[in-house]
């Protein structure tokens, strides 16, 4: 994964709604009705989010009629969880984290 990809996704997740959006999607895809339940927020501000979860490639949207339903992006989650897992705070070999 590249570093503005990484950013993307970062820039996605910082607000709290998306991030909340996120781990409801991580049980499996959700109706956007299902989704705006969970929230006070109108539909325009869900599908705003919505917006900025897709375009980092993290959510994945389906169209079934008048809903559209929303998935977590399997495999660039997998990539950015590999990209984080990269990230050490250790130099030389020696990790100060511990």
């Amino acid at each position: 994964m590249h570093e503005m990809d990484a950013a993307l996704i970062c820039k996605a997740l910082s607000d709290s709604n998306r991030l909340k959006i996120v781990k409801m999607l991580a049980d499996g895809e959700k109706c956007a009705c299902k989704l705006l339940e969970a929230f006070s927020i109108t539909q325009p501000t869900l599908s705003h989010h919505m917006k900025i979860l897709c375009d980092s490639g993290l959510v994945i949207a389906r169209k079934e009629g008048k809903w559209t339903h929303y998935s977590l992006s399997c495999e660039t989650l997998t990539q950015f969880k590999n990209f984080i897992a990269e990230l050490s705070c250790c130099k030389d070999g020696v990790c100060s984290c511990k």
